[in-house]
């Protein structure tokens, strides 16, 4: 599907090729989404430059991403989409400037292009060209970006706290516990690294983008790149910062869950110290030698039991002295 935005920011959904001839010539962004191989030839005919396809978007080359061609501007990005499910990922997008217009190509919906396109009426007259537009569009793809990770700094802080737990309550946790904190962590931790692949691509494009000159000739857009590029850098230190905890976070979890092994294991091995002794005992009387003057005691049996109980609770009381129960 392609989708043309005007210059009075009217969006034209241009489905049927066969009825536009061409673009009208107050288009100034250009929306390509999952396009067919007809809608990137009506492009390509319509503005003079080569269409990437879906394959040469993955392409990972910084020359195959960041180029100039026949007066064109050809950009590449990352970007983070799907990042309120469980399964994040990045999605390629291309940014050409062809003369004044925008194009764009995706094969995802990304929601800072939906916010983009809704703040789209708001924008100044002299903003509505290519290069100025591009600016705003990634002014909002790094504000989205700084969205998701605040989100998933506050959501990292209540599993720190759940991990954790409140020292207040001593409450028993259920088994497996911190093992299904463990899936939770890896979540947050798959986020925040695309966050931070997501940001050195735009890091890199902003670069490339500063010195067009498209960018050269329009003082506000240029300051604005170079706030965005600053924003991307604070964002990038956030990020790693925002990892760092994530490892601790891992660290603390796998160090607690030995903790509680290492309990568990505790306690057998002090009952099984514990019943040691009344084990020598049964065994020392379970011998059955024919000279042996206890068997015939009256009171040997209950006797025998006394000692076992007695060498019980001897330990028992010596462990909870020395604190180790």
């Amino acid at each position: 599907m392609i989708t043309a935005y005007c210059s009075n920011c009217r969006s034209i959904e241009i489905r049927d090729l066969t009825q536009i001839a061409s673009i009208p010539d107050d288009v100034v962004w250009i929306d390509m989404i999952e396009p067919t191989r007809d809608e990137e030839l009506y492009v390509e005919k319509a503005l003079g430059i080569e269409v990437p396809t879906r394959d040469d978007l993955k392409d990972i080359e910084p020359s195959a991403r960041l180029y100039v061609e026949n007066d064109a501007v050809f950009m590449t990005a990352s970007l983070l989409w799907k990042a309120d499910t469980d399964a994040p990922t990045l999605t390629d997008v291309a940014f050409i400037l062809a003369g004044k217009r925008l194009v764009t190509i995706r094969y995802a919906h990304p929601k800072s292009f939906a916010l983009f396109i809704a703040a789209l009426h708001r924008l100044p007259e002299n903003w509505r060209n290519g290069a100025a537009l591009l600016a705003k569009l990634l002014e909002t793809i790094v504000d989205r970006t700084a969205e998701i990770l605040e989100i998933s700094i506050s959501r990292i802080d209540i599993l720190s706290m759940h991990v954790f737990g409140d020292r207040a309550r001593k409450v028993r946790r259920p088994s497996n516990y911190l093992e299904e904190k463990l899936r939770d962590i890896a979540g947050h931790h798959r986020t925040i690294s695309k966050v931070r692949d997501s940001l050195g691509s735009l890091s890199r494009l902003l670069t490339f983008f500063h010195t067009t000159p498209a960018i050269q000739q329009d003082r506000e857009a240029k300051d604005l790149c170079r706030t965005v590029s600053r924003d991307i850098q604070s964002l990038s230190e956030h990020a790693g910062f925002v990892a760092g905890n994530i490892t601790f976070l891992l660290d603390a979890s796998l160090g607690l869950i030995n903790i509680e092994q290492n309990s568990i294991i505790k306690i057998f091995s002090i009952a099984s110290v514990v019943f040691l002794p009344p084990t020598l005992v049964a065994s020392i009387y379970g011998m059955n030698f024919q000279v042996m003057p206890e068997l015939a005691w009256a009171a040997g049996y209950p006797y025998s039991l006394a000692l076992m109980v007695t060498s019980a609770v001897i330990p028992f009381f010596f462990f909870r002295w020395k604190g180790w129960l």
